[in-house]
């Protein structure tokens, strides 16, 4: 499902109004905005009314979409996932052995989250308050149902990793837990190293995910 018709049809949902192209985009700017707050601030240094100001807006136009920080907080999450799993998923898809699969499969990830930073920085947040307990009943059952996305995102690879050491194209002696949480954390980490360069073009990023790439799958090929 594309991006765009994820959020018609969340907005739908939780709106109740008729598919507008206004109103997923109005969405979409919101999250926008919101990520750069929580990135740049944090959690608890954001409010709504810095997220209304980076828009260039009212409070009520945010409210209008979400009842409280704690939910645009965890739409920012939830699309960070999103988009990373389309990516994989797309990746996946296009078949090979299973080395080749991870291979396409950890450069798309790494190029998502450079392409989406600020939606993948949000992501580790997310991780760590539900980690740290940091969070109301409420709040933990929506951080479950993201950790159970993380999870599904997780697996992905391990099936990818565990085709390689059918078809050998991946060391049998490797193990997979170790080997797919050591290659998703490497790549997860560029969420707190890594900002765009002023002037850097596509190309670039391309080259960095498969340079990134190239250094995790040196140790497990078959």
């Amino acid at each position: 499902m594309a991006k765009n018709d994820m959020h018609r049809e969340w907005a739908l949902k939780t709106r109740g109004q008729e598919e507008s192209g206004a109103l997923v985009e109005s969405v979409v700017e919101i999250l926008d905005c919101a990520a750069l707050c929580f990135t740049e601030m944090g959690f608890q240094g954001t409010s709504i009314d810095d997220v209304a100001r980076r828009l260039g807006a009212t409070k009520g136009r945010i409210y209008h979409y979400f009842r409280s920080k704690t939910d645009l907080f965890f739409e920012v999450h939830r699309e960070g996932m999103r988009r990373l799993m389309h990516a994989v998923g797309e990746a996946m898809s296009a078949g090979g052995t299973g080395r080749e699969k991870l291979v396409r499969m950890l450069e798309a990830h790494a190029l998502t989250m450079m392409q989406n930073i600020a939606y993948e920085a949000v992501v580790v947040q997310g991780v760590h308050m539900h980690r740290l307990g940091a969070t109301t009943p409420e709040q933990r059952i929506s951080l479950d149902e993201l950790m159970d996305i993380r999870h599904k995102f997780e697996l992905l690879f391990v099936e990818a990793f565990r085709q390689g050491q059918a078809d050998r194209s991946i060391r049998q002696d490797a193990d997979v837990s170790l080997a797919v949480k050591g290659m998703l954390g490497a790549v997860n980490w560029m969420a707190i190293w890594y900002r765009p360069r002023s002037g850097e073009a596509p190309e670039q990023q391309r080259a960095m995910a498969r340079r990134i790439t190239e250094l995790q799958i040196g140790g497990i090929a078959g």
